[in-house]
């Protein structure tokens, strides 16, 4: 009989006790390692489990980040989680809500009911306290960036406290574009019964000032003169302004001994009363060009988002079952479109434009809305010093409407049966091996601003994941982690006519390595690296016109952070950052590719007593050596990198 993805699912979930019986046990949870009130401790060398990409606090550390896990996005793909639980961002949260994040792949996916392809983002829910809190930070850079954080947090009963946040910020971007933003958050957690706990929230960012950056678009194939730094291509009138929100509540009940239910349902979204493209087209080698700006009425996006999952577990002895039932859905709108194109003229890169503003002529905006509901059923067992499996099987049922301006509508329908299945195994004291695959139904993003489809959503595709690897203990602390992958997803980017579509497929081998741990009591060390292997095949296109390579692929990436506590200073530490990428590719031809570079960061900490309150110094230099280069922006569309740039701040801790 042919073992088709459903059958083996079957199989596995017959066979699931006795599976159990061979598999390791799932790492616990991570820590709340950036609470209010103790931020002075946040370091994200000595707090990371491994080097595929973790937030703590303000610091960002790993191989991968929210938009790319794999040579994906995550964040595009829908992929996301706040405290375990399904969540559908069209903004990010802020670290007044989350302070800490964690890429989730390989080993570390398990004990994550319901994986996907492209890997997962966990956002940590900042959960208010028993105890009152307050921590405050006030950051500088070179720049003249200034940035002030506080947050509180205030019990008022045994059963109810309240954690507060506010942020301020005047920034003054690589480009010495501006952005000034304010922010305030509030959260509630509230315990009526035993075993019980709400948590609704409020999150909002306004920013009343949003300078846009410019993005650079060659004349034909090849790569752009080095581009200006620390110099704002005006007009003065290129700007915008926005406000972003998530609202929500989380529950966790204790339903009964053994059964657990947690809950949670949000709204994200993010309205701009006007939201500009900055483009330089044409761009030769001489730095002349054509200057064009787009210019959209006002933009409003927005998702409500959730899930109610039911957990039974069931301890046998040395063996815990898991069973997991869940139920999500999503539903987002979206209105776009309508711009007006500005075409104003020739341009020098090194002289910064002065036009002046003209009247704004728009036309009819598009809408979309999507809907997606999401049912599953989920297994874990594990046997203590033996193994793991884990396996799922969820039915999706997706729809997706697009209001043409010239009448009529797009549709696009999907109901898909996904599974995914990983089987762990314990090879002896400090050897764990895993293997599994998913298929997944994920969103492709939205259409860059350099496309004439700019700012629709795409989409949605089916994906599918094998990966395998393993885990040893170097040491009682320090963990080797090693795994291979194969994912596969449709191919989309820029076609002939520069509108952003499927243009073929495009399978992602890899191998990945990480490992993380304190070397001495004094030296702490975060390493990893990843060689990638993607290949794109696009049947039918004219010859020369869609290379092997996807755009934006990086062969290669190697990190090493380190922290080193001296014995003879007692309260400093030091810490550098080596960040290393092969060339990227740049153009859908691939007849362009961004070079291979190197960047290092240096910093201190100095932790010390202020009014007999715990305190941080916090200084660091990144691109310490000023290294020029290009930052992609999209096929044919670049920009620089940050140069150099030294920031110091505080942080008191109540």
């Amino acid at each position: 009989m042919r073992m088709t993805g459903e059958n083996i699912m079957v199989a596995v979930l017959l066979a699931a006790p006795a599976a159990a019986q061979t598999a390791a046990p799932a790492p616990p949870p991570p820590a709340d390692i950036a609470a209010t009130g103790d931020r002075a401790a946040e370091n994200a060398v000595r707090q990371a489990g491994d080097a595929f990409g973790s937030t703590v606090g303000r610091e960002v550390i790993g191989i991968y980040n929210q938009m790319n896990v794999r040579g994906f996005s995550p964040i595009a793909a829908g992929n996301v989680r706040i405290d375990g639980l399904y969540f559908d961002p069209v903004v990010p949260p802020s670290t007044r809500i989350s302070r800490t994040t964690t890429i989730r792949v390989g080993l570390s996916a398990l004990g994550s009911p319901f994986p996907a392809p492209t890997g997962l983002v966990d956002f940590g829910f900042r959960r208010p306290g028993d105890k009152a809190a307050a921590s405050a930070l006030l950051l500088a850079d070179g720049w003249g960036t200034i940035n002030g954080e506080v947050d509180a947090v205030l019990p008022v009963s045994g059963v109810l406290s309240f954690g507060l946040g506010a942020s301020v910020r005047r920034e003054s971007g690589l480009d010495a574009t501006r952005e000034n933003s304010v922010g305030g958050t509030l959260i509630a957690r509230w315990a009526p019964a035993p075993g019980l706990t709400l948590m609704p929230f409020a999150s909002l960012l306004h920013q009343p000032l949003d300078d846009h950056r410019l993005s650079f678009q060659t004349a034909s194939e090849f790569l752009p003169p080095l581009l200006p730094r620390r110099q704002r291509f005006g007009p003065d009138w290129v700007n915008g302004s926005g406000l972003d929100a998530n609202i929500g509540v989380l529950a966790d009940w204790q339903v009964a001994p053994m059964w657990q239910l947690r809950a949670g349902l949000f709204r994200s979204s993010r309205h701009r009363e006007r939201q500009m493209t900055n483009l330089v087209r044409g761009l030769l080698p001489d730095r002349t060009g054509t200057q064009r700006v787009i210019v959209d009425p006002r933009l409003a996006f927005a998702a409500v988002s959730g899930e109610v999952r039911l957990s039974r577990q069931i301890d046998d002895g040395p063996r815990r079952h898991l069973i997991h039932l869940a139920v999500r859905g999503r539903s987002g709108d979206r209105r776009f479109g309508g711009s007006d194109t500005l075409e104003l003229g020739p341009v020098q890169i090194d002289t910064p434009s002065r036009v002046p503003e003209p009247a704004f002529r728009f036309t009819q905006q598009q809408f979309d809305d999507v809907k997606q509901f999401t049912g599953g059923i989920a297994y874990e067992g594990r046997w203590l010093g033996v193994g793991e499996v884990a396996a799922g099987l969820q039915w999706t049922d997706y729809k997706k409407r697009i209001d043409l301006p010239a009448g009529g509508v797009q549709a696009t329908d999907a109901r898909l049966l996904l599974y995914n299945v990983t089987l762990a195994a314990n090879l002896g004291e400090r050897l764990v091996v895993y293997a599994g695959t998913v298929n997944g139904l994920e969103e492709s993003g939205v259409a860059p601003g350099n496309a004439i489809n700019r700012n629709e959503a795409l989409p949605a595709i089916t994906t599918r994941q094998f990966d395998a690897g393993l885990r040893f203990a170097l040491t009682d602390q320090i963990k080797l982690v090693a795994g291979v992958f194969d994912i596969s997803k449709p191919y989309f980017n820029l076609d002939a006519a520069g509108r952003f579509d499927v243009l073929g497929d495009v399978v992602n081998r890899g191998v990945e390595a990480s490992i993380a741990g304190p070397i001495t009591p004094s030296l702490s060390v975060v390493a990893g690296g990843v060689w990638l292997w993607p290949k794109v095949s696009a049947p039918g296109a004219a010859p020369g016109r869609i290379g092997e390579r996807p755009v934006a692929a990086i062969g290669q990436r190697f990190e090493l952070s380190a922290d080193w506590r001296p014995g003879f200073a007692p309260g400093l530490s030091f810490d550098a950052r080596l960040a290393y990428r092969s060339s990227e590719t740049a153009t859908v031809s691939n007849l362009v590719a961004i070079p291979a570079r190197t960047i290092i960061d240096l910093g201190g900490r100095y932790r010390f007593r202020l009014a007999g309150n715990n305190a941080l110094l916090r200084v660091q230099v990144t691109n310490l050596f000023d290294v020029e280069g290009y930052d992609l922006r999209g096929a044919g569309a670049y920009g620089p990198i940050p140069g150099r740039l030294a920031q110091a701040y505080v942080t008191i801790d109540f």
